[in-house]
C-alpha cells in the first residue's frame, strides 16, 4: 500500500513539472501563494520563535548548576539548538498544520466539486496549475520564515536571559559569537527547503486524490498534516545523519 501511494506521488510530481501552458498565469499564482504562505504565516512563526528562544535560554540556565561552567555557554547552546533544530523543525511542523491543511482542503474541495475535471477537459495541466505555484512559493518563502525564526529565537533568548537574571547581556552575546560554525546555517537552510517541498507536495497529493464529499476533504486535510509531520521528522534525522 505504501509503495502504491508513493508511486502515485511520483507520477503526480512528474505531471507537476511539465512545461506550463502560459507562464504569465503561473507567475501571478506564484506571487499570490507567496503572500499567503509567507506573510500569512509570519505572525504565528514570530510568536512561536520568540518563546522557543526564551524557554531554551531559561531551561539551559536552570540546568547549569556548576560554577565551573561559564554562563556564556547559555548563549552558545541557544544559538546552536535554535539554528540546527528548533527553528527549522518546529516551524516546519507548525507550517505543516497551517499551510498543509489549507492546501489539502483547497485542492480537495476543487476535486469533489469537479473543478479539477473541468480544468482537464479544457486541456489545462491541472497538477501543474494547482500545485507548482504552491511548491515554488513554499520553497522560496519557508526558508525566509526560518531565517526570521532563528533571529527572533535568539533575540527572545537574549531578553528572557537578561530579564530573569540567568545571564548578563555581555555573557549572552559572548556565547553567541564564540566558536560559531557557519555550516550550521547551511544545514538549517537545507532542512527548510526539503521540509517546504514535503509540506507542499504531500498536502497537494492528499488533496488532489480526494474522493467523495465534504467529509473526505476533512479526512484528506488531516492525513496531509499527519503524513507531512512524520515525513519532516524522518527527513530531519536523515539530513542530520548525512550532513553533521
Amino acid at each position: 500500500m505504501i509503495f502504491y501511494h508513493f508511486g502515485k506521488y511520483i507520477l503526480l510530481l512528474k505531471s507537476v513539472f511539465r512545461r506550463p501552458e502560459k507562464a504569465s498565469i503561473y507567475k501571478r499564482e506564484i506571487f499570490k501563494e507567496m503572500v499567503d504562505i509567507g506573510l500569512g504565516s509570519l505572525g504565528i512563526i514570530s510568536i512561536i520563535s520568540i518563546f522557543i528562544g526564551a524557554v531554551t535560554t531559561v531551561q539551559t540556565a536552570f540546568q547549569l548548576v556548576s560554577d565551573l561552567i561559564p554562563k556564556s555557554i547559555i548563549g552558545s547552546i541557544t544559538r546552536d539548538s535554535t539554528i540546527l533544530e528548533l527553528s527549522p523543525t518546529i516551524c516546519s511542523l507548525v507550517l505543516a498544520g497551517k499551510i498543509g491543511s489549507s492546501i489539502a482542503s483547497q485542492i480537495g474541495t476543487m476535486r469533489v466539486t469537479e473543478q479539477i475535471d473541468a480544468l482537464e477537459i479544457m486541456g489545462i495541466n491541472a497538477p501543474g496549475y494547482l500545485i507548482l505555484p504552491k511548491l515554488l512559493a513554499g520553497v522560496l518563502m519557508i526558508p525566509l520564515l526560518v531565517i526570521i525564526a532563528i533571529f527572533l529565537s535568539i533575540t527572545g533568548g537574549y531578553f528572557a536571559g537578561v530579564a530573569s537574571g540567568a545571564v548578563t547581556a555581555a555573557e549572552y552575546i559572548q556565547g553567541l559569537t564564540t566558536d560559531f560554525i557557519p555550516f550550521t546555517v547551511t544545514v538549517a537552510m537545507v532542512k527548510a527547503v526539503i521540509f517546504a517541498f514535503i509540506i507542499t507536495t504531500v498536502s497537494s497529493y492528499q488533496g488532489f486524490y480526494t474522493d467523495g464529499g465534504a467529509l473526505e476533504v476533512g479526512q484528506s486535510s488531516t492525513k496531509a498534516v499527519v503524513i507531512s509531520c512524520i515525513s519532516i521528522l524522518v527527513a530531519d534525522y536523515i539530513i542530520a545523519q548525512l550532513l553533521l
